[in-house]
C-alpha cells in the first residue's frame, strides 16, 4: 500500500512545482472524491490563513490507499516569508501518543506482559500509591488514602490510571508543579525515567480504573517500553516502528540538516495576532520554543515528544487502516488494532465509552452532531495538529499547522470539508 501512496506523490510533485494546485482529477477521480467539493477545503483554510487565525497548513487525505488531496498554505514562518511545503515538518505534540500506544502493543504481542498486568510489575515505584481525598484552601493535597487497586498497563493506554497533567485544572496540579513535573516538551538535561519515578511519587487523582482523566499516562508507557525492551525509546521507536513503515522525517530531536523544515511555532495573543511564541504564552510550557531543535535532546517524551511531516505521519496511519500492514512490513496484528479501536472508557460521563487504546472513538454518530463514521478513531496535538482513520470509508485525513493558544475551529472544519466531499 506504501507503494501506491508514493506513487500518487510522485505524481503530485512532478506535474507541478507549485504544491498548492490540486493533484491529478484522475487521482482523485479514482478514490471516490467529488472534485469541485474538494476544492472547498482550499478556500475554508486559505480563509482561515487571510483572516490571521493560522499562519499556514499541510492537509492530506488518503481514501482507498491512495492519496486523494496533499497541499501547502499560507507561510511556515510569517516574518521571513517563508512558504508552507508539503515536507515542513511539525511538532506532533499529543499525537505522539498513538504511536506509543502501538509500540506497547507490539511488545505485547511479543509475550512479555498482559495488558491488565499491574505497572508496578515493569516499574517497582508504582508499588504503592496513594489516592487524593482532601485539599486545602490553597489547592494543595492535605490528605490521601491508599489506593485499592493497582494501576494496571491497560489503564494507562486508556487514561484511566488516576494521572493527570501539570497543566490540567486537578487536585493534583499543584503538587506536580511543586514537585517539578513537567508536561513532556522540555529542553532541560533530564530523562525519562527519573521523571516518571517522581510521578510515582504523587498521588492520584482517583481509583485506578475507575474513571478517565487525560493526562501522562502515556509517558509511563514510553518508560515502560525503555524498561521492557531494554532500549531507549528513541531507538526502539527507530527499529520497531519508523525505519519498517519509512518514516524518514520522524524524530524526537531534529538532526541539523532537517532543522530548517522546522515550522515556526505561533501564539495567538490577547488581540486575537499571532506572534512567534516564546513557550510561555499557554498553559502548556515550552522551556524553548525552537523545541526540538535547541536543546539537551535527552528526554523521549512518549506523550509528547515527536515531531513529523503530513506524509511521515501517513504512512503509519495507512499501516494502522491496514489493520497492522504496510508495504510488506507488519507492525501489529489485526487483532491488537481491532482492539485499539475498541471503545473501553467513558471520557464525557454519559454512560457510554468512547475511547480505546489511545484513542477517541465513534460510537453514535448522531450524538456527535457533525459529519464522519461510526467506528472512526483519532487524536489531535496541543500545537494545531490532528487526524482520524475512518475504517468505513478506507479514509484518513491528517491537518497539520503550528499554534497555541488558538480559538480556530479549522480542524473541524477541515473534517466537515473531507466527508461533504465524499461522492
Amino acid at each position: 500500500m506504501r507503494k501506491a501512496v508514493l506513487s500518487t506523490l510522485v505524481l503530485i510533485m512532478t506535474a507541478s512545482v507549485a504544491v498548492a494546485q490540486l493533484p491529478d482529477p484522475s487521482i482523485a477521480d479514482s478514490v471516490g472524491f467529488d472534485q469541485e467539493r474538494l476544492g472547498r477545503i482550499d478556500s475554508v483554510i486559505m480563509a482561515e490563513i487571510e483572516t490571521g487565525k493560522i499562519p499556514g497548513a499541510v492537509a492530506l487525505i488518503s481514501k482507498g490507499g491512495k492519496l486523494a488531496y496533499f497541499k501547502s498554505f499560507g507561510f511556515s514562518d510569517i516574518q521571513a516569508r517563508k512558504e508552507m511545503k508539503i515536507d515542513n515538518i511539525f511538532r506532533l505534540a499529543s499525537m505522539t501518543k498513538a504511536i506509543t500506544s502501538v509500540g506497547i502493543m507490539i511488545l505485547y504481542e511479543r509475550g512479555l506482559f498482559q495488558l491488565n498486568d499491574p505497572v508496578s510489575n515493569y516499574i517497582p515505584e508504582f508499588s504503592e500509591m496513594e489516592v487524593v481525598s482532601a485539599v486545602d484552601s490553597d489547592g494543595l493535597v492535605s490528605s490521601t488514602v491508599s489506593a485499592n487497586t493497582p494501576i494496571r498497563i491497560v489503564d494507562l493506554l486508556t487514561h484511566s490510571s488516576g494521572i493527570s497533567y501539570p497543566f490540567a485544572i486537578s487536585d493534583v496540579q499543584r503538587s506536580y508543579v511543586n514537585a517539578g513535573v513537567i508536561d513532556g516538551l522540555t529542553g532541560r538535561s533530564i530523562v525519562l525515567s527519573d521523571q516518571v519515578k517522581l510521578l510515582a511519587s504523587q498521588p492520584l487523582l482517583f481509583e485506578p480504573g475507575s474513571d478517565y482523566e487525560y493526562g501522562l499516562s502515556t509517558d509511563v508507557l514510553g518508560y515502560l517500553i525503555e524498561v521492557v525492551s531494554g532500549k531507549p525509546l528513541d531507538r526502539f521507536f527507530s527499529s520497531e516502528i519508523l525505519t519498517p513503515l519509512g518514516m524518514q522525517d520522524t524524530y524526537f530531536y531534529l538532526p541539523e540538516a532537517k532543522a530548517e523544515r522546522l515550522v515556526t511555532l505561533y501564539a495567538e495573543n490577547d488581540r486575537g495576532e499571532l506572534v512567534v511564541s516564546r513557550g510561555s504564552e499557554s498553559n502548556i510550557r515550552l522551556d524553548d520554543p525552537e523545541y526540538p531543535v535547541s536543546d539537551s535532546q535527552t528526554y523521549f517524551s512518549g506523550g509528547a515528544g515527536l515531531s513529523s511531516t503530513a506524509f511521515d505521519y501517513a504512512l503509519f496511519l495507512q499501516m494502522l487502516l491496514n489493520e497492522g500492514e504496510l508495504d510488506g512490513s507488519r507492525i501489529l496484528s489485526r487483532k491488537s488494532v481491532e482492539l485499539m479501536r475498541s471503545p473501553r472508557v467513558d471520557t464525557n460521563d454519559d454512560g457510554v465509552a468512547d475511547f480505546g487504546l489511545g484513542f477517541d472513538v465513534t460510537v453514535d454518530l448522531g450524538m456527535t452532531g457533525e459529519l464522519g463514521s461510526v467506528g472512526n478513531y483519532e487524536w489531535s496535538g496541543a500545537f494545531q495538529t490532528s487526524y482520524w482513520i475512518d475504517p468505513e470509508e478506507q479514509l484518513f485525513a491528517i491537518f497539520m499547522s503550528q499554534v497555541r493558544p488558538s480559538q480556530s475551529d479549522i480542524r473541524a472544519k477541515f473534517k466537515t470539508m473531507v466527508y461533504q466531499a465524499l461522492d
